[in-house]
């Protein structure tokens, strides 16, 4: 089996062709990534005619994934944060504190799948040629797309465990109730069971209508990017990222502070308005506590105590959980070494902790990918 050692800059990640349509496998990534976990493969599944919750379709509905390890090992669903992507996860704060040999998800043992969101990396997006007239997808969406591209392209009937970051820990829960029997385990990090609401809500409203007011944006018809892009997503990712006493520690005086705001700003975004309205605009109607009932996997929660967007001190979190049958929280002490709603996207703060739980967890169904 072919690993791969070299390295890839790590980022923060809560803001953060080949092959035959349907079979597993595809090309190897193209970056070099670090530490000793096979080499990450990508591929594609399209389905054809995808019905949305709205009530519209599109012709073809291509999902974009990238796997690690071989298809006989227990499969495992990692999902990325909003904006995000599966490769986007194959960093060294992340990946490699998992995916090694004898780490809690062993690509040599797990057959792990990240998939590219409907909007999002590779996947089919509306900066594509529809721009505002794609479909207004919701989570639900794009679990039902992720279910399809499992069960008929890669040919998985039964997951070990479905972990999620951010956007993926929101939508570990509606696979959770959705898809009930189908995993043994779930593991939503950096998210709440709860409805989108309060500050989490106030501040996603806001960063959208930040730029379908622009004047540039021109109800999606735009031929350059709207300015508002930029300077609505570096406000966010401050307001809503990168932890109080991390933020102190490293900007603690006024010309240390101008000095990374100016470092903020001076990067370019490559996001497209029209994409990055959709992908934040996608959680409007989340809110899976009246069903909560329905999940039946073991359940372990990984939050962080200064997640600006999931606060702990709301109690809400805790007081959903009664509702399931087996779950557990793990929230993650603040730091100045921790990163806010960022902190779930460094797996060395929980990666012992999942793999205690997984050593619990009874192992369901035979979970191989192929029948």
């Amino acid at each position: 089996m072919s690993y791969v050692r070299a390295g890839l800059r790590a980022g923060l990640l809560g803001l953060a062709l080949c092959l035959p349509m349907g079979l597993p496998g595809g090309w190897p990534v193209g970056p070099a990534y670090a530490a000793d976990y096979p080499t990450p493969v990508q591929g594609d599944w399209v389905a054809h005619d995808f019905k949305f919750h709205t009530g519209e379709t599109i012709p073809e509905l291509r999902i974009h994934y990238t796997t690690v390890g071989a298809p006989t090992g227990m499969p495992v669903l990692v999902l990325h944060g909003t904006g995000g992507s599966g490769t986007g996860l194959l960093t060294p704060t992340f990946a490699e504190a998992l995916f090694g040999p004898g780490q809690a998800l062993d690509a040599t043992r797990y057959y792990v799948i990240l998939p590219d969101a409907i909007g999002a990396g590779k996947s089919t997006r509306p900066s594509e040629g529809m721009h505002a007239k794609f479909p207004h997808y919701d989570y639900a969406d794009m679990v039902l797309a992720e279910y399809r591209m499992l069960t008929e392209g890669l040919h998985v009937r039964h997951l070990r465990l479905v972990i999620g970051n951010s956007m993926g820990g929101m939508k570990s829960w509606v696979w959770g109730e959705t898809y009930p029997g189908f995993m043994d385990a779930l593991a939503p990090m950096a998210s709440q069971p709860t409805a989108m609401a309060a500050r989490n809500w106030m501040m996603r409203r806001m960063l959208v209508e930040s730029i379908r007011r622009d004047p540039a944006y021109m109800d999606g018809n735009y031929t350059t990017q709207p300015p508002s892009l930029h300077m609505a997503s570096v406000m966010y990712s401050i307001g809503t990222s990168g932890g109080t006493l991390a933020w102190q520690a490293k900007a603690p005086t006024t010309a240390k502070t101008n000095a990374l705001v100016d470092e903020m700003l001076a990067k370019k975004t490559t996001a497209d308005a029209n994409d990055f309205v959709y992908q934040w605009d996608a959680s409007y109607d989340y809110d899976p506590e009246p069903a909560l009932g329905r999940v039946t996997a073991h359940v372990l929660v990984i939050n962080a105590a200064d997640d600006e967007r999931n606060p702990p001190q709301t109690g809400a979190t805790v007081q959903a959980l009664k509702k399931v049958r087996h779950a557990q929280l793990y929230l993650i002490p603040a730091s100045a070494e921790t990163f806010g709603h960022g902190t779930t996207g460094h797996a060395h703060f929980w990666a012992d902790r999942l793999a205690h739980f997984l050593k619990e967890v009874p192992v369901g169904r035979e979970s191989g990918a192929h029948g």
